[in-house]
């Protein structure tokens, strides 16, 4: 396999440094309508695939050479409505990943990817739908975090035989390569009036796992990772007032629901008030925003504000009516014409896709690009993510609530990531990729010695990829 890709890689090099070194003889000009047509070939390295903390008793990190086909075909059918002004795109992409790992076949999937967007303008009123669409077509069955089936004597068949003690951005990994549904969509209508304008929203985040459910405390499937459905859904209304002609400040209002999926009994025994425990809850949020460019350099979307909760009657947290606060921002600096620089920011509550709780989810993001050259370009990143489920989930004994003490659980991920893209032709290029995760607890005071160590783990992803662009 590996051969074959070299090979490949060294005829696609050749053609794009001689057929289209110039870009005068090309053999087929893309239609208007047809915006995206290209296919890649990725080869990558991965030395720990199930992100487990590598540790001895524990499972080994296991590593495997991935190889990633990845075609793409995308529509703006736009240009062919005639001579109307109205609808500016109506686009659809086709962009799947074929993923086959090698060294770990449980692995495999092929990630089909829609993307499609209306976007139009007439006078003062303005529309746009975005919506991203996931089919995996993955395996079915989860991972196995146990070492063995067997009887094991304490103390390890506590804390180690079922490895258990994983960072949820550990399970998060294996997660996305099973079988599922994810769908994303964003909604907007804007009607502007002088310096005011009106916004309605809507925006739907949703997740269908397919995988099978066992339980995972008894033989033939003790480890077995069980996932959860789980949804957003939010509606509401903006309203805005333009300080200067690029800079808007907002005030906004949402109401939402949040599902989670409960588990089986048979996997798991908590009960809150009679029921199989689960966190799913409406919301309303309050916010206020700024949004466009305060400098010239410089653009800006911020929105943050409380946000009240009701939690339904079998949800394990300490308040069922809790106050929280929600916020998100996107800056951008565009630092001279050839690189800029970006942060990226959210702090919101969700709930678990291993079950039962809600937790603060706080992503932080920083990303910086620059075109060396017309034809060389780097990429910088890195990212803290951190996971607190002792926000507002409550202690359980014996399968009913309590108010003391809290979920002993707080999980965080640093990632560091470098990228080189180099445009041999207009139509070819190749890139290479780096990325370094750590997963770290952050909860102090586990009840059992030696759990922070199995819920870290240390992540490298190296990358070797090849894209011809019709």
């Amino acid at each position: 396999m590996k051969r074959n890709l070299l090979i490949l890689a060294s005829a696609l090099l050749l053609a794009g440094g001689t057929a289209f070194a110039d870009g005068t003889n090309d053999v087929f000009t893309k239609p208007a309508w047809l915006t995206d047509l290209s296919a890649g070939v990725k080869e990558s390295y991965d030395d720990n695939v199930l992100l487990v903390a590598d540790r001895s008793p524990g499972l080994n990190a296991q590593s495997s050479w991935i190889t990633t086909i990845s075609p793409k075909v995308g529509f703006n059918f736009a240009p062919l409505l005639g001579t109307q002004t109205t609808l500016k795109t109506l686009s659809l992409v086709y962009a799947p990943d074929f993923n086959i790992y090698h060294d770990a076949s449980s692995e495999n999937y092929n990630a089909h990817k829609l993307a499609n967007a209306i976007k139009g303008k007439t006078g003062d009123f303005s529309f746009s739908l975005d919506n991203a669409f996931l089919f995996n077509d993955g395996s079915s069955t989860a991972p196995t975090y146990a070492l063995s089936q067997d009887a094991t004597p304490a103390p390890l068949k506590t804390l180690y035989q079922a490895d258990k003690n994983r960072s949820c951005y550990a399970t998060a990994g294996p997660r996305e390569r099973r079988k599922q549904i994810q769908d994303r969509s964003t909604v907007v209508f804007q009607y502007d009036v002088g310096k005011f304008f009106i916004r309605p929203t809507a925006s739907l985040l949703y997740y269908d796992l397919m995988t099978d459910w066992h339980n995972g405390s008894v033989t033939p499937y003790k480890g077995y990772q069980n996932y959860v459905d789980r949804a957003d859904v939010n509606g509401g209304l903006d309203l805005g007032y333009k300080v200067t002609e690029g800079l808007a400040a907002t005030v906004g209002y949402r109401y939402g629901h949040q599902y989670q999926q409960a588990l089986p009994y048979s996997d798991d025994t908590l009960k809150v008030n009679g029921q199989q425990a689960q966190s799913s809850a409406d919301y309303q949020r309050l916010l206020l925003g700024l949004e466009g460019k305060p400098l010239k350099w410089l653009t800006v979307k911020l929105a943050g504000g409380p946000e009240f909760r009701d939690y339904n009657s079998a949800a394990p947290v300490n308040h069922d009516h809790p106050v929280n606060y929600y916020g998100e921002a996107v800056l951008t600096a565009t630092i001279t014409t050839n690189q800029n620089v970006s942060f990226t920011y959210k702090h919101w509550q969700w709930v678990s896709s291993t079950g039962k709780l809600p937790y603060a989810d706080n992503t932080y993001a920083l990303a910086y690009h620059v075109n060396a050259t017309q034809q060389l370009g780097l990429d910088l990143g890195a990212k803290y993510l951190f996971a607190d489920y002792t926000c507002g989930s409550t202690s359980l004994t014996g399968g009913t609530a309590t108010t003391a003490g809290q979920s002993q659980r707080n999980d965080a991920m640093y990632s560091l990531s470098a990228g080189v893209s180099y445009a041999f032709t207009r139509h070819f290029g190749a890139s290479l990729g780096y990325a370094y995760d750590l997963g770290r607890n952050q909860q102090a005071g586990l009840p059992v010695s030696g759990y922070a160590g199995y819920r870290n783990f240390d992540h490298q992803l190296v990358s070797l990829g090849v894209q011809y662009k019709f």
